[in-house]
């Protein structure tokens, strides 16, 4: 009996903590468990490539499955059998990652990372796509980033993590090769293109560029922005004057004085107003989970195609900020109600730390109507109170069936009077 309350008290603690589920099997790796893949890299030909199987590491780390002195296996899909890379050539494994120095357009393709052992097997996929500085294609190497007019920017060359903490050998450059950093409008933080107040003509292309030393020899190593921006730049209103013939003021019609008169037409266009989420909200993960956040604004349909809506981290874009590479956002919705048109955009976040406690998350929104933002917070949810309702289960279970055992265990006999009765005038 106490088995069986055992066992359902470990069913509803598995219901409601939360156990994870098994991965996939799947593909020719037979055998072996198989993690999403990763985000598509595409890169320059002549330039240095790492590639880092983050989602795989991640999966493993929450999994407890292999422990930190690891070793895994690089290859890449031929359609046959992968080909591991050994040795100090130009594509080599270094511990969970593979540097390609540099990059050639035959090693676009897919590669496989693999960590076997006595109990698991599992591997993860990363597609790489290696364009020539002549492909048409090489707009898919634009990184897209949105800016509103009058704010502070600071735009950081992204995907550089791998590369260590050399953000002072970044160069940027926009349209053209001069350097930003002698223009007078632009200056550099730490490798970071900063513009004290964006206006429309910052809009454009800008490259930033790192030169890397890996043993002994110089590589070269690029990214491309596309900067957007939204909104008009403060402009002063003037008022025209209208010389017009006033005939009132004379007799003769020969005589013809003037006098002037100005009209002023405005049209009045009305704010963005943020519905969701609540300035102040918090949103609360268990820790090592993931959380999708939608900021939702509410604006005349005429204006949705102007109306900017961004999340911040931090008051940075969440391109610039930590939490870069753990989130991305996206997904831009526009749907008609019965206000007008709705704008939706989602902020996804992978794996919540502690780190991200009391994160400030920004929603912004802003046309030529106005402008308004609300703050949001991070929270990990507490599991003391989880713990609490499995025990209270666990608990009510127990006593449910202990009550069900002694009530049948003591239950009185009925007396056989009647029986008795009935068998005694049969005879």
């Amino acid at each position: 009996m106490v088995r069986l309350v055992l066992m359902f008290a470990v069913v509803v603690i598995e219901y409601v903590y939360g156990i994870l589920p098994p991965l996939p099997m799947k593909g020719k790796h037979e055998g072996c468990s198989v993690v999403s893949p990763e985000v598509n890299i595409l890169r320059l030909e002549g330039e240095a490539i790492i590639l880092s199987f983050s989602m795989f590491e991640r999966v493993l780390e929450v999994r407890k499955i292999a422990p930190p002195t690891a070793t895994f296996l690089i290859t890449k899909d031929n359609g046959a059998e992968g080909v591991a890379y050994q040795g100090e050539g130009r594509v080599q494994q270094r511990n969970k990652q593979l540097w390609i120095l540099p990059a050639q357009a035959s090693d676009s393709g897919k590669y496989i990372c693999t960590y076997r052992n006595e109990t698991y097997c599992v591997t993860g996929s990363i597609t790489l796509q290696v364009y020539e500085s002549s492909s048409v294609d090489m707009e898919k190497l634009i990184h897209p980033y949105q800016a509103i007019v009058g704010e502070r920017l600071k735009l950081r060359c992204p995907s550089l993590n791998d590369f260590n903490d050399t953000d002072r050998l970044v160069e940027w450059h926009k349209d053209s090769p001069p350097q930003l950093g002698r223009a007078g409008s632009f200056r550099q933080d730490r490798g970071r293109l900063i513009i004290p107040a964006v206006k429309r003509s910052h809009a454009g292309v800008y490259t930033c560029k790192l030169r890397v030393l890996i043993s002994g020899q110089q590589y070269n190593v690029s990214r491309t922005i596309q900067l957007n921006v939204e909104g008009l730049d403060p402009v002063t209103t003037t008022t025209t004057t209208t010389s017009v013939p006033d005939l009132s003021m004379t007799s003769n019609p020969g005589l013809i004085s003037s006098s002037s008169y100005s009209t002023v037409h405005t049209s009045v266009i009305q704010p963005p107003v943020i519905v969701s989420p609540l300035n102040g909200t918090i949103f609360e993960s268990m820790h090592g989970s993931g959380v999708e956040l939608f900021c939702k604004v509410l604006t005349e349909c005429q204006m949705t195609d102007s109306t900017l809506v961004t999340w911040l981290v931090n008051d940075q874009s969440v391109e610039s900020s930590y939490l870069d590479g753990r989130a991305l956002q996206g997904g831009r919705r526009v749907t008609r109600v019965s206000e007008g048109c709705q704008i939706e955009l989602r902020l996804g976040i992978v794996a919540i730390t502690e780190q991200d406690v009391k994160t400030e998350l920004k929603c912004v929104t802003q046309n030529q109507g106005g402008r308004q933002e609300v703050v949001a917070q991070l929270q990990l949810e507490d599991s003391t109170f989880t713990w609490l309702v499995v025990a209270a289960v666990a608990v009510s279970c127990f006593l449910t069936v202990v009550s069900v055992f002694l009530y049948a265990l003591f239950k009185p006999k009925k007396k056989m009077d009647y029986f008795l009765a009935r068998q005694n005038s049969t005879f």
